[in-house]
């Protein structure tokens, strides 16, 4: 499991130091490679992510966002909250096909590409390419069971690097 610490992704700013329970910035932030108070500004406009108080409901409010362009800074992106099946893994038991919570670490091993919010109980972290990106000391914490996921689909890269080709041609 590959991992890097987001502290060393995220510019330090005024507001980054200053918080608590702020995964759900750092979440978006190396997410999406924006700006730490961009995300933090979208997440208590949008989440009603009150400071210093992590965010809330963010499943429900997720779903409510699902088929609805988001923006921040110029980076625009759609989520999508991964239905029940793509979370869980079943076995046989006796017999017995079973449905458990997958582990973050079969989590990433099933779902190596594409950019991943991953809620675990009481947190959130980025799962980017198979690359999972948290706080110090979570990485030993490969099986933690996966809660819920949402799914981000940045919308304006491929125009942007269209643009960038078309520019020095």
């Amino acid at each position: 499991m590959q991992y890097i610490n987001s502290k060393e992704v995220i510019k330090s700013t005024d507001k980054s130091g200053s918080e608590t329970n702020d995964c759900s910035v750092r979440a978006f932030t190396t997410a999406l490679d924006v700006d730490y108070d961009s995300a933090h500004s979208y997440l208590k406009e949008t989440f009603k992510r009150e400071d210093k108080k992590g965010c809330k409901k963010m499943n429900y409010t997720a779903k409510k966002l699902e088929g609805e362009t988001q923006k921040i800074d110029d980076v625009e992106f759609d989520i999508t909250v991964l239905p029940e099946d793509k979370v869980t893994n079943t076995y046989k038991l006796h017999g017995e096909v079973i449905a458990r919570k997958k582990t973050v670490k079969s989590f990433i091993k099933d779902f190596a590409e594409g950019i991943y919010l991953v809620l675990v109980s009481g947190h959130v972290f980025t799962v980017k390419n198979g690359l999972m990106i948290d706080n110090v000391g979570e990485e030993w914490r490969p099986t933690r069971k996966v809660e819920s996921v949402f799914e981000l689909k940045v919308k304006n890269v491929l125009e942007q690097s269209e643009f960038e080709f078309a520019r020095f041609c």
